[in-house]
């Protein structure tokens, strides 16, 4: 399974940066394909991303939850699998270095449906998103980020 690694390191806090990334419903903001976020219940969020040029739809369930530390999901349901956790680490000055993890995988072997949601949250999308996590935050403090 095609795998995404990443970490940056934000200027923020690690709660605003932890309480940031639990905001699903605002990836379609910072995420180039991720269309629509739903977020279900506590630990159910479903996702809508546009990938090889068609709408893709899937739901995850969140495994792991641990404030301003980690969360880690996995995909119950839908067209494409996407297991993965993100990790937050206070640094110095106030910094937060935010470490990604992604296993991606698609449910037609005649499409090519990993390779295009790695392209929608390849190296440079993930690093973009985080730092606009990063912007957002010491942007609008009020969102409690």
């Amino acid at each position: 399974m095609p795998k995404v690694q990443d970490s940056i390191e934000v200027q923020a806090p690690v709660q605003q940066a932890y309480n940031q990334w639990t905001q699903f419903e605002e990836f379609p903001k910072f995420m180039e394909g991720i269309k629509s976020v739903q977020q279900l219940d506590d630990t159910h969020v479903q996702w809508v991303a546009e990938i090889g040029g068609k709408s893709r739809q899937w739901t995850t369930e969140i495994t792991e939850q641990q404030p301003d530390k980690k969360v880690a999901w996995k995909t119950i349901d839908g067209e494409v699998k996407n297991d993965g956790a993100v990790s937050f680490e206070e640094i110095a000055g106030g910094q937060t270095r935010v470490n990604v993890e992604m296993d991606v995988e698609g449910d037609s072997t005649g499409e090519n449906v990993a390779g295009d949601l790695l392209g929608v949250v390849k190296r440079d999308q993930v690093r973009a998103g985080l730092l606009s996590l990063g912007a957002g935050c010491r942007a609008s403090p009020e969102r409690h980020c």
